[in-house]
């Protein structure tokens, strides 16, 4: 072999190396607008066979209107230039179902045109696969990639005739600029994610997550794979239900062993079952999942509810087990519901549908349950129909090895039969789009959620949850309007009332009853919940029905009282019926919320309901609570509810005079020069400058001769401070001199430090303004991603884990409700007579540092202590900031499933 064909061989061998060297980022299943999963990766060489493939299954018409031209066949020179890319400068994405390619995008740089910053894109989607909304997909990642490689806008150029294509790019939410040159349209536009693509990605996503669920809540025929004579079978007790509940389509055991399952015909697989098949529930073992998942496919089904064990709770192989699950079944087009899933249920008369191992579901109703726990679940609906709650849809997901919490959001946002929405939550999967969900949808539906695994995450849901701290939870579900409870007896008190009483407009309260020392109960547990109790009725206990029907209305048509506690006990054993039907007649059609403790009776009693034409009970029926505690715990957290709802939704809002393009600069050079490190004081002061933001101007010294002219240069008074990481913060070891005004104290200071440290690098500052000690955080989370806390400085503050907490991105309101949110934070508002600081400059402050951290996702940790507020502003002293490599995004950039 030659020389020249030595190398030859070896830059063939460089190419196809790189080649199969992309970000493992880039690798997602992703959502089609019918609810369908796809994979996306990017193209590798081995593609080749695929492409052909691909491409001859193109019509005619398709291949013309991307190719410009009949192209009926490709070349191997093209097969080999497409499958064969850089990933950087060439990028090529392809979208498969069942191992088949069904869509390919990519975009190629513009060397030769501006600044080597654009690129030309393009894609095409199999004619079978058109309308499902992959081509937006397709697009929205290449941007994505395309943004990484330093691009910053697209150019395409699309036939005239091809509407359909200019559409998508516009629908997509691109501003795209249009010009014409014969018969083709050349589109340009830039990648950014503006607001507007933001808005339109998050609509598309939502849609489509509410459709994958659908998919399974609502699907026109079932297949019981596993299914069992055996009742007491997994198998067995699916199919069972799923006969007994009514379900509206047919139902098609899948057993190859009998020819009927518990009398209906059965099939040994599912693709020999005649009819299509839109939701499956699996009941097989772990180790027979994969012909299932073929099957599947070839059928055609939707979704898979996998009720089997021996998965992710079973132990490390069983989490293998379980992701090679998920993957398959994303692959095959498939949402999971499971594994070790207690499974679904949707009481709509139209569907019918009991796929769960529970025997009887709760009446009909307009509360939609998800949970975890299958043990759980099934307690859960058993207590339903004791407390009269009415249930929409029922999920269990088990190890949540898929569908969770959040898609079911997506879902109950769009459902008109749901109400209210009750979560019960073991671990997060991405708290950061919950966040960003249930801030939406709460505006809409209240969402009641009780978060166990406080202090453990559960093993059967470690490896796709974090455990996060319990205070860091209650700022989110605040933030984004959820109602936290600490129990699942809370969580049905709180649906009992958001499903059918209206909320509180005002927190003043009327206690009316027969017993003096529950109406005393009732206005203790009203006042301690924040509530105000405007007046507390003693009827006595010889209260005749009238009386007490003319109390309760009484106090509900005066405009002091917004809501009505209403106590009754029967001193004796005499009839309670004609109580309960004046107090029913007394609160018809009344728009203020109306709580009882009525014999002591839990959940909403027979003669305090208001039924539907289907006899369950609806809108004004009176939920009752065994006592005044529990209803007033209730009715204060339905009135926290509705002050949040009154709020005008706080946008995002920049500051002004902000440089984020140096900032990111500067970033970038401190990056490629070391990958993750602190920032020296100088440089963080830098850094923070460009978003507005001052440290009072320090110097540092190495000599008392130093230090003295320094502090002639920046006026005297001037503080001398030691550097170290063992005197910062630490008052208490003497690492700061304050209130220096002479240049013999700057010696004196500079002298004893440089001694007590052994270090004779010192900074001198100049001395901020008195004020009150405030620190503000930023803190990278591995769940939420980047957090801001505001809280008073000082041990004590430390030590009582004083600080308030909001999740990125920081609204105008978040941010002022942040500097208000601690428990200490009476003192900045003139505690005791005290100025009250000038609270505006520290709500600006932690704007534009949360403004930084969110443009910035390499700072992954920011602390500005102290911060000295005092009534003309907010001085920063000292900050400390650590960048390094970028965190994966978590609900940032394209959208994918997790």
């Amino acid at each position: 072999m030659t020389d020249a064909q030595t190398a030859g061989a070896a830059d063939e061998q460089a190419v196809l190396e790189q080649a199969h060297r992309f970000p493992k980022h880039w690798v997602a299943d992703v959502l089609a607008n019918d609810g369908g999963t796809v994979a996306l990766r990017p193209i590798v060489p081995e593609d080749a066979d695929k492409l052909i493939a691909f491409h001859g299954r193109l019509s005619e018409r398709t291949r013309y209107l991307r190719y410009f031209g009949p192209y009926p066949t490709m070349s191997h020179r093209d097969v080999v230039r497409f499958t064969t890319v850089d990933h950087h400068d060439r990028v090529a994405f392809v979208m498969l179902l069942g191992g088949e390619i069904i869509a390919v995008g990519r975009y190629e740089r513009l060397v030769n045109e501006g600044d080597g910053k654009s690129a030309e894109v393009a894609f095409v989607v199999a004619d079978h696969h058109q309308g499902r909304g992959l081509g937006p997909i397709l697009l929205e990642h290449l941007a994505a990639a395309a943004a990484e490689n330093g691009l910053t806008e697209f150019v395409a150029e699309v036939l005239a005739e091809n509407r359909n294509m200019v559409t998508v790019f516009r629908e997509a939410g691109y501003q795209v600029s249009r010009s014409y040159e014969g018969g083709v349209v050349r589109l340009l536009f830039a990648i950014d994610p503006t607001e507007a693509l933001v808005s339109v990605r998050n609509s598309r996503e939502r849609a489509a997550e509410a459709r994958s669920v659908r998919n399974v809540l609502a699907p026109e025929s079932v297949a019981v794979i596993g299914a069992s004579s055996d009742p007491a079978k997994v198998g067995g007790a699916v199919l069972v239900n799923l006969l007994r509940g009514g379900f509206a389509g047919p139902v098609f055991p899948v057993n190859a062993e009998h020819r009927s399952v518990q009398g209906v015909r059965a099939y040994p697989t599912v693709r020999d079952i005649p009819d299509d098949v839109d939701l499956a529930v699996v009941a097989v073992p772990a180790e027979a999942i994969d012909a299932v998942l073929d099957d599947c496919l070839a059928k055609g089904v939707r979704a898979l509810v996998v009720v089997s064990s021996g998965f992710g709770e079973s132990g490390p192989e069983g989490r293998s087990k379980e992701r090679s699950l998920v993957h398959a079944a994303r692959e095959h087009g498939m949402r999971v519901i499971g594994p070790n899933a207690l499974g679904v249920a949707n009481n709509d008369t139209a569907v019918s549908l009991n796929a769960t191992l529970a025997p009887v579901l709760p009446d009909r109703g307009n509360v939609g349950f998800f949970c975890q726990s299958g043990a759980l679940g099934i307690a859960i609906l058993d207590e339903a129909p004791r407390t009269g709650i009415g249930v929409s849809s029922f999920v269990s997901a088990g190890n949540r090895a898929d569908v969770s919490g959040n898609d079911l959001l997506q879902y109950w946002d769009t459902d008109a039969a749901t109400e209210v929405i009750l979560l019960y939550l073991e671990s997060f999967g991405n708290p950061r789009k919950f966040s960003r969900i249930a801030r939406r949808v709460a505006r809409s539906k209240p969402i009641v959620a009780v978060k166990s695994g406080r202090h453990a995450v559960p093993p059967a849901l470690a490896a796709t949850g974090v455990e996060i701290d319990d205070s860091i939870v209650r700022a989110l579900f605040e933030q984004a309007g959820v109602i936290q409870v600490g129990s699942i007896a809370q969580l049905f008190d709180a649906a009992l009332l958001f499903g059918y009483q209206p909320l509180p407009k005002g927190p003043r309260v009327a206690v009316v009853g027969n017993s003096s020392a529950l109406g005393v109960l009732a206005t203790d547990a009203a006042r301690s919940e924040g509530l105000r109790v405007e007046t507390n009725i003693d009827l006595g206990a010889q209260a005749s029905p009238a009386e007490f029907a003319d109390a309760v209305g009484s106090a509900l048509a005066s405009e002091s009282v917004d809501a009505v506690v209403a106590v009754y006990v029967p001193p004796v054993a005499v009839p309670v019926e004609p109580y309960a039907r004046a107090l029913k007649d007394a609160v018809a059609g009344t728009d203020k919320p109306v709580v009882t403790t009525f014999l002591a009776a839990e959940g909403i009693p027979d003669v305090l309901r208001v039924v539907g034409e289907d006899g369950t009970p609806v809108r004004g029926s009176v939920p009752s609570y065994p006592g005044p505690e529990r209803a007033a715990l209730a009715l204060a957290r339905a009135w926290r509810y509705a002050q949040w709802l009154e709020r005008p939704r706080s946008r995002v809002v920049r500051p002004e005079g902000i440089d984020p393009e140096r900032a990111r600069s500067l970033v970038e050079g401190w990056s490629s020069a070391s990958p993750g490190r602190w920032l020296s004081d100088a440089e963080a002061a830098d850094l923070l400058s460009c978003y507005g933001v001052t440290v009072a101007e320090f110097r540092m010294a190495t000599t008392e001769d130093d230090a003295v002219r320094i502090a002639g240069d920046l006026g005297y008074p001037v503080a001398v401070k030691a550097t170290g990481e063992l005197w910062r913060h630490r008052p208490d070891l003497g690492g700061v001199r304050l209130d220096l005004w002479s240049a013999d104290a700057v010696r004196v200071a500079y002298r004893e430090l440089a001694r007590a440290t052994g270090d004779p690098l010192l900074q001198i500052q100049r001395m901020a303004p008195k004020g009150i000690g405030c620190t503000i955080r930023v803190q990278d989370d591995p769940s939420f991603g980047s957090l801001v806390s505001f809280g008073l400085a000082g041990v004590i503050s430390d030590l009582l884990g004083d600080r308030a907490y909001r999740v990125l991105p920081l609204t105008e309101d978040d941010a002022a409700e942040i500097v208000d949110a601690p428990k200490a934070a009476p003192l900045l508002s003139g505690y005791r007579n005290a100025i009250p600081v000038h609270k505006p400059a520290l709500v600006d402050l932690v704007q534009r540092i949360s403004t930084l951290a969110d443009d910035l996702p390499e700072v992954r940790e920011l602390v500005c202590e102290p911060v000295l507020a005092s009534a003309e502003g907010a001085a920063i002293t000292d900050c400390r900031v650590r960048i390094g490599p970028e965190p994966n995004a978590v609900d940032l950039g394209p959208r994918r499933l997790r």
